[in-house]
């Protein structure tokens, strides 16, 4: 629905149990949706390999401005896979990845 949806701006999953599955479907989404610009994905599952599919639909989507994806599983990998994202990305202006497992090798990627 949300492919050819042209009205939600914002975008609360927060408190769901999102895996890496469900954050794949949602990254689909991201591809291709043109009103979406807040997206809480907080306080779910994602770990990794979901990171990575959203990062991925990062790099074509240009409305996403603030991503919430705190307190999900989230590692150093995934954040380098955020942190090429955030290379090519002009519309992410609030990115929250606080309460994940990111150490110093994540946050160098970041940086």
């Amino acid at each position: 629905a949300l492919k050819v949806n042209a009205t939600v701006t914002h975008l609360d999953l927060n408190y769901n149990i999102i895996v890496d599955v469900s954050a794949q479907h949602i990254a689909e989404v991201l591809k291709v949706n043109a009103t979406v610009a807040k997206l809480d994905l907080s306080c779910n599952g994602i770990g990794a390999v979901g990171a990575q599919h959203i990062a991925e639909a990062l790099k074509v989507n240009a409305t996403v401005t603030h991503l919430d994806l705190n307190y999900n599983i989230i590692v150093d990998v995934s954040a380098q896979h955020i942190a090429e994202v955030l290379k090519v990305n002009a519309t992410v202006a609030k990115l929250d990845l606080s309460c994940n497992g990111i150490g110093a090798v994540g946050a160098q990627h970041i940086a």
